[in-house]
């Protein structure tokens, strides 16, 4: 068999949740190349639908659901639905997140709870749903969008670092409870990309200059420049393939090289 056929999704069921746009739309799109069958949620009609619209200008006929990611009752009833429309979910990206960039004392307790509810909460109440997919199919893969805040602390974002730690211990144990079964759970730990989340942050000043965090994350970057989601294809690829099925409980990150790298020495 040609190797790379190891990297084919073909004839296979992903579900990546939250992926009408951003990090989730384009791992999903790599992965309808690949030649997976793509299912998404979101939380109203009107982003599915736009999600859809996206997908199609690329050539994709994916399946879109309006499923809260955080109500274990909708995310039921949304597999049950997968089930009927499309078959057993092969693959599942817990992409679906949120931030809150508030100091530590200033953030509401119910504004740190909605954060990890959505950021860890999630991701366990979907991949408890799906792993009975994949013990049936005797093989599945959970890939799970973890950050560098799973490693780094940093100002204003408490419940954010907290939840994605979280993620990346989640991750540790369903390759430790579930590999058995012929199940790979791993995450990805995107740095700094540019999507529409973080444009902000993008914005030239008025005077033209770059905006002070801008600034910050490439000089801390050594490929001295922000992500595309594209640069998270590949490796969602992978850890969705047969390519890496001894690869498990691992957190890839594709970050430029941040974690790796103490910054620049002072002139």
């Amino acid at each position: 068999m040609d190797f790379t056929q190891n990297f084919s999704l073909k004839g296979k069921v992903a579900w990546v949740t939250g992926a009408s746009y951003g990090i989730g739309f384009g791992i999903a799109t790599a992965f309808a190349q690949a030649g997976a069958t793509i299912v998404f949620n979101d939380l109203t009609q009107e982003k599915v639908d736009k999600g859809l619209d996206s997908y199609k200008a690329e050539g994709i006929q994916a399946h879109g659901y309006v499923c809260n990611v955080c109500d274990e009752e909708a995310v039921k009833a949304t597999i049950e639905q997968i089930h009927k429309d499309v078959g057993l979910i092969d693959i599942l990206v817990n992409n679906a997140g949120i931030i809150k960039r508030i100091p530590m004392l200033e953030m509401k307790v119910e504004d740190f709870r909605a954060v990890v509810d959505v950021d860890l909460n999630a991701p366990f109440i979907v991949s408890k749903n799906v792993i009975p997919d994949m013990i049936k199919k005797g093989h599945g893969k959970i890939i799970n969008i973890c950050s560098m805040m799973s490693e780094l602390g940093r100002e204003t974002v408490s419940a954010y670092a907290a939840a994605k730690g979280g993620l990346k211990m989640l991750t540790r144990n369903i390759c430790s409870e579930y590999g058995k079964y012929n199940i790979q759970c791993n995450g990805i730990g995107p740095g700094y990309i540019a999507t529409p989340q973080t444009a902000p942050l993008r914005e030239r000043q008025p005077d033209g200059s770059r905006h002070p965090f801008d600034s910050f994350i490439v000089s801390k970057t050594p490929a001295e420049r922000w992500g595309d989601p594209k640069d998270l294809q590949g490796p969602a690829v992978f850890l969705a393939s047969d390519a890496s099925n001894f690869v498990n409980g691992h957190i890839l990150y594709v970050d430029g090289g941040i974690l790796a790298y103490i910054g620049r020495q002072p002139q």
